[in-house]
């Protein structure tokens, strides 16, 4: 893990840059579970797959519902995308996963330090809040910053391989997200638990 990679001294990255890369990683059918706004916006737009959750209107639970499918389907790897804002509102999932110890769930923060859909006010990780140190801290001991790009794939590649849960922070611009979901709360439900293998496509 990169310990000597702090906040401060990585590279300013692109959310849908990242995420496409994440989504060009995936082989087996991986669930990836996508936060609220333009963290699923660029998931949508990096690749629809039936195994892709897009999260509507509930800020803050992309950790606990990627834990919630990660416990249910032990053998699958599941990955959660969620905002750094969007994660200060609920950090107790961080302590509550470490203590479960899913051995398939990795979680990724795009941190640009701020609130981006509802008008870009700061978060408290723009200046005193360190998402991985606060991972670390909650008992996520294979937390890291991606560096830069090469890193963030190097560090889904380990993720996909790994026994315990992780967290990758990375920084991200200001970007608008690329897509638009398709906002139709029963179709997204249908859609993935068909993806996971349980309901039959409707």
């Amino acid at each position: 893990m990169n310990t000597d990679v702090s906040a401060r001294n990585t590279k300013v990255m692109n959310r849908f840059d990242v995420t496409s890369r994440l989504i060009t990683k995936l082989k087996h059918e991986e669930a990836v579970i996508g936060g609220i706004g333009n963290t699923n916006f660029d998931l949508w737009a990096a690749g629809h797959r039936p195994q892709n959750f897009y999260m509507l209107g509930s800020m803050g639970l992309a950790f606990p519902i990627a834990l919630g499918v990660a416990l249910a389907q032990p053998e699958r790897r599941v990955f959660a995308l969620e905002g750094d804002g969007s994660l200060l509102m609920q950090l107790g999932a961080l302590s509550t996963i470490a203590t479960l110890k899913p051995e398939n769930l990795t979680m990724i923060v795009m941190d640009n330090g701020i609130y981006q859909i509802t008008g870009a006010q700061p978060t408290p990780a723009a200046n005193v809040a360190d998402i991985v140190a606060i991972a670390i801290g909650s008992g996520l001991a294979n937390s890291a910053w991606a560096a830069d790009e090469e890193d963030f794939e190097r560090l889904v590649e380990e993720a996909l391989a790994a026994r315990e849960p992780r967290l990758i922070g990375v920084r991200i611009d200001d970007k608008p997200g690329v897509g638009t979901t398709r906002r139709d709360p029963v179709q997204i439900r249908e859609l993935f638990m068909h993806g996971l293998g349980v309901r039959e496509p409707l």
